[in-house]
């Protein structure tokens, strides 16, 4: 039996290419031990079939976004059950249109963004990418968030108005929103800078009562068909 060597030495002999070549080749997910992908350099191999695939590119790889149907119940930030743990390669939508290809590292230091509350579904965003994060944290305010609102009671007098313009919430005025009927139950808010708990609240200003809370759209990104529970890659260059 031969003795392990790295799994970079072995590639980089394979490849004929340099050692940090090869490594990069690792890294990006292009090179199978017995039919399986190891991202990690120093994996020891000795008999087994180590192979590179034929489309390897030695472009570096895009920190990964992900967009996560969050179901009720899970805490979108951070609490004990968080919504990240929902993230792993066997729950990725089948139809995720993305074409990333899944790698073991877009599930390493995944930072949630843009509150949902624990009670509400809908689109969440992870992500590794700090263009992502600069822009979901320092313009979020000023990024249009969609919901839809199911509720139940009777919308007082010019209730539909007051929650498109002048309402208050912890005491301070609110921005004007859009809000429009979808059906007889349900409303559509498109809004900017909500905060927590501010929605139900809203409804409760104006006499309804929420039963429940879906977001599905953050600036340009939508939830589009995406089941609960399920996730999908924010494709490359793609933007809110």
């Amino acid at each position: 039996m031969s003795d392990p060597v790295r799994l970079a030495k072995h590639v980089a002999d394979l490849a004929r290419c340099s050692r940090i070549e090869a490594e990069q080749y690792i890294k990006n997910g292009w090179v199978t031990v017995d039919g399986h992908v190891v991202e990690d350099p120093a994996h020891p191999v000795s008999t087994e079939v180590v192979a590179l695939d034929p489309a390897a590119q030695l472009d570096a790889i895009e920190p990964a976004t992900i967009l996560l149907h969050k179901p009720v119940g899970y805490d979108a930030i951070k609490g004990r059950k968080a919504a990240a743990g929902l993230v792993q390669p066997g729950t990725r939508w089948p139809e995720d249109p993305s074409g990333v290809r899944l790698l073991d590292r877009h599930f390493h230091r995944l930072t949630p963004l843009v509150p949902l509350d624990t009670d509400a579904s809908g689109l969440m965003v992870l992500t590794q990418d700090r263009r992502v994060w600069r822009r979901l944290t320092e313009d979020r305010d000023e990024i249009e968030q969609e919901y839809v609102v199911e509720v139940r009671g009777q919308i007082a007098p010019y209730g539909l108005y007051k929650l498109n313009h002048g309402l208050q919430f912890r005491g301070r005025a609110l921005r004007p929103c859009k809000v429009s009927w979808q059906n007889e139950f349900r409303l559509r808010f498109a809004i900017k800078g909500v905060q927590g708990g501010q929605l139900r609240d809203m409804c409760a200003q104006v006499g309804l009562e929420v039963v429940a809370i879906r977001r599905i759209r953050i600036g340009k990104v939508a939830l589009a068909k995406m089941p609960v529970g399920a996730w999908r890659y924010l494709p490359v260059g793609g933007s809110f």
